[in-house]
Order: structure tokens, then sequence, then C-alpha cells
């Protein structure tokens, strides 16, 4: 079970995917799902020269988005889904919970 994300950390994880670059990035790490995508591919995916790419990922895996893992020769990039599905859960935790619940006449909550 994961722990409720401290409001620092949410906005440090936020601001990172405020860059539209490592949002690219993000995104393309998500899509690829747990085998993640080896950094070369990655870049040649993004057309992203080497040294932006790893200014980018640098950001992402200090507020563990990311992780990286080397498989011989062949760096390894990975969506930390744990940390994703703790970001959007603390997005929506308390989504609506200041509004006046209001029901239909069908007897639903709008």
């Amino acid at each position: 079970m994961n722990l409720p994300m401290k409001i620092d950390d949410a906005a440090a994880r936020l601001e990172a995917l405020g860059n539209p670059t490592r949002l690219q990035i993000y995104r393309a790490l998500v899509r690829a799902g747990e085998p993640g995508m080896a950094v070369g591919k990655l870049q040649a995916k993004l057309d992203l020269p080497a040294s932006t790419l790893s200014h980018h990922l640098k950001t992402l895996m200090f507020v563990r988005l990311i992780t990286q893992e080397r498989q011989t020769t062949t760096l390894i990039c990975r969506a930390n889904y744990d940390i994703m599905r703790t970001l959007v859960d603390f997005l929506v935790a308390e989504c609506c919970a200041d509004a006046a619940c209001q029901t239909t006449s069908k007897g639903k909550a709008a």
C-alpha cells in the first residue's frame, strides 16, 4: 500500500512534468510499459540530442517518476508506475469534497 504523497513531492513531480520535453519523454515511457525503453531508442523516437535527453532523464529520475537499469551496455528507462499512481491519487483524492451533493430527479447524485 502506498503512503499518501506529500504536497512538496507532488509539486516537484508536477513541476518536472510541466516541461513539454519531459512530459513527452514520460509519456513515451508510460506507453512502453513495464519493459521500458532503451535510452538510444527513446532518443531516436523523440529525435532529441543525447545531452538534452540525459538532462531531462536526470530530472525525472530525481523526482522518482522514472527508473533506470543497466543491462550490459544498454541503459533501460522505465516509468515508475507506483509513483505515477500515487500522484494521480493525490490529485483526485478530494475531488468534489467541498461540493454539495445534488440529487437528480432519478435519485442519483449529479
